[in-house]
């Protein structure tokens, strides 16, 4: 009997897009693994969690670019591998006009919280700034 049970979606054979979204869907998961572990254990291990305010947010974290880095990535990686996601359960599920649809509709989503998520990040105010 075999340990490991390979089941889940193929790699794609060949090139263009579909071998690139396979790959990108578990380095994106990959990430979140590790950046979602370290977001947890630094907001509720390292700090208290109950000292944790908006001043907090705004004077100690948003404060320092690392920061509002790590939670653009985190937030970057959220919606890369969610929409990818959705990308390949549309693509097995739908077909037709349906389908094409359904994907311009997704993109065109995906792309405005990609813009909006990079705008609030970069665009908030420094903690000293009012």
């Amino acid at each position: 009997m075999a340990l490991w049970s390979r089941s889940g979606r193929v790699r794609p054979q060949g090139g263009g897009f579909e071998p690139f979204a396979w790959y990108l869907i578990r380095i994106t998961g990959l990430a979140l693994f590790v950046l979602a572990l370290t977001h947890f254990s630094i907001l509720h291990f390292i700090f208290d969690p109950a000292e944790q305010t908006a001043e907090f947010i705004t004077q100690e974290r948003w404060n320092q670019v690392f920061w509002r880095g790590f939670d653009w990535l985190l937030l970057m990686m959220v919606i890369f591998h969610s929409f990818l996601g959705m990308r390949t359960i549309v693509r097995d599920y739908v077909r037709g006009g349906a389908r094409t649809a359904l994907l311009m509709g997704l993109y065109s989503l995906a792309a405005i919280l990609f813009v909006l998520g990079t705008i609030v990040v970069m665009t908030l105010p420094m903690g000293g700034e009012r």
